[in-house]
């Protein structure tokens, strides 16, 4: 168990703040399997080359990505003054999101369940 009042550990977990510029997309709907093979294309690229990979990869994860990506960019830009030029991807994951369950009818009077998958997927930047 935790040491301390709840607002001081809380206090404290914060004050730990990464100061990598990072993005992060919730709840997407493309399943986590599917993000991480686009992911595992970008991981330690920098940004430019990773932009020209995710533009030209035929899948609906990389339009998702690519977003995230040029929100990292514009984060380090802007919020951390780095140069856009020095940028690399450093981490980039994809975690399990809530399963949105839905039913499919069947024959005679039966029910399939669907299970649509969400994620949620960090890009975290770092400067060569």
């Amino acid at each position: 168990m935790a040491k301390g009042h709840r607002s001081q550990i809380k206090r404290e977990r914060n004050a730990q703040k990464d100061p990598r510029p990072s993005a992060k997309v919730t709840y997407a709907r493309v399943s986590t399997t599917k993000a991480k093979i686009v992911l595992d294309q970008i991981k330690g690229k920098d940004v430019r080359t990773a932009l020209g990979i995710l533009n030209y990869t035929p899948r609906y994860a990389a339009d998702v990505i690519e977003k995230v990506l040029k929100s990292a960019i514009a984060n380090a830009e802007h919020n951390n003054g780095m140069d856009t030029e020095k940028l690399y991807v450093q981490e980039a994951f994809a975690t399990q999101g809530p399963t949105l369950k839905r039913i499919r009818p069947r024959a005679q009077g039966r029910a399939f369940r669907i299970n649509k998958q969400t994620s949620h997927i960090t890009v975290i930047l770092n400067e060569r």
